[in-house]
């Protein structure tokens, strides 16, 4: 069985977060992505490398999860015979994945007006904080700056005094995974026009597409939403609610939950003909969830689970890493995978989340050592001899 991406060749320039992640994506699906380094090494490779509690064999958490299924290949870009070496790979690859800051791949010759005179049919993407025009493209922004900017954190905590960014950093990973369907898009366009194009990415757009409907009640309203936790701004009740082992959430979106949970909490100031529609529920909703606290709170997590279950009421535990990870619907869908060392030893991390029904072999090779793979891809792919690599070792232009 193959991957649905066989046959594609990405050369992956990216570092940090949101670039490396679209590009493990990419590679997971099967295609052959080699990652072009500096002779030091990609900037990730040192975080936690050394941390006792977040490394594995001198390896950190990023490196060694956002880098597997890659090769690695390094090379001093900035040298004249660096350049031509990458020119070579463009001319028998698919697809060049970036995240310098706006302006760096033009510095380096590396754009897509500079790729496309090599070859015409390459495709760049390029995952940036502001994208690639405009009046203020070269700002630096990281995770939490697209956050802000893109006005999610406004939204989220408990009060307008304490605004707060998500607790995965969806500024990075949003732009890593708007970068993969741009790529793939282009890739489709390929297939009929014969020509590549330029994905240009914006952590910022991606922010503010994700307002989503948000948006359009702002719009419609004139109105800036605030931060109100966990509950809903429409659905009551729809909150974190506290157990006597932990908490879960109760989403009721529908009269007909409302209608169920009032049968199974058996809280006498529910009977009420005023809370039988979303209105009269949304006007008292500070005693509602008040007096389902009360009542969670006699029991423990499993047994009111299994209860609001059994009603088709939905809920779910708020659970920590340790237990969502274990989780056996995530362990079933492959979620849960070994992370290898080259070394040899093995961790575990995230699973692959795009399941296809015919080509979903799901297999993953371990995250590269610097330039593991230099040989291999200027011998094999660009027929270069083992003098010719052995002389641009010499010469400091590759590792």
């Amino acid at each position: 069985m193959s991957k649905a991406l066989t046959g594609i060749r990405i050369l992956d320039l990216t570092h940090m977060l949101s670039g490396p992640y679209g590009a493990m994506i990419l590679a997971d699906m099967g295609a052959e992505t080699i990652k072009v380094e500096p002779l030091q090494g990609e900037g990730t490779r040192k975080l936690m490398k050394k941390d006792p509690d977040y490394s594995l064999d001198g390896m950190g958490a990023y490196y060694i999860t956002l880098n597997r299924n890659k090769k690695s290949v390094a090379i001093d870009l900035k040298s004249e015979q660096g350049l031509a070496i990458f020119y070579d790979l463009v001319r028998k690859s698919d697809v060049v994945i970036s995240n310098f800051g706006a302006g760096v791949p033009e510095r380096l010759k590396i754009d897509y007006e500079s790729l496309a005179e090599v070859n015409p049919a390459i495709i760049t993407c390029t995952v940036t904080g502001y994208g690639s025009d405009g009046p203020s493209p070269y700002r630096p922004a990281f995770d939490q700056v697209a956050q802000a900017t893109g006005g999610g954190m406004s939204i989220t905590g408990t009060d307008v005094d304490h605004p707060m960014r998500a607790g995965i950093p969806i500024g990075d990973l949003g732009g890593g995974m708007f970068a993969v369907m741009g790529v793939q898009s282009a890739l489709l366009e390929r297939y009929r026009s014969g020509k590549g194009q330029h994905v240009d990415i914006s952590m910022l757009d991606c922010q503010i597409s994700m307002l989503n409907y948000m948006a359009t009640m702002y719009f419609l309203s004139g109105k800036d939403p605030v931060p109100i936790g966990n509950s809903h701004f429409h659905h009551v009740p729809y909150n974190t609610y506290k157990t006597n082992s932990g908490y879960i959430v109760i989403a009721v979106i529908t009269d007909n939950f409302w209608h169920n949970l009032q049968q199974l909490v058996q809280i006498k100031e529910f009977d009420n003909p005023k809370y039988d529609t979303q209105p009269g529920r949304w006007e008292d909703r500070d005693m509602i969830d008040a007096k389902l606290n009360e009542v969670l709170g006699t029991q423990d997590s499993d047994y009111w689970l299994k209860k609001l279950q059994a009603e088709k009421i939905p809920c779910a535990p708020v659970n920590r890493f340790s237990e969502a990870l274990r989780d056996e619907q995530v362990r079933h869908r492959n979620m849960v995978i070994e992370l290898k060392h080259p070394g040899g030893k093995s961790t575990h991390g995230p699973g692959n989340p795009v399941k296809l029904s015919r080509s979903n072999e799901e297999t993953f090779t371990a995250a590269p050592g610097l330039g593991q793979d230099t040989d291999t891809v200027l011998g094999q792919l660009l027929d270069y001899d083992a003098g010719q690599i052995s002389e641009l070792k010499q010469l400091g232009v590759i590792v």
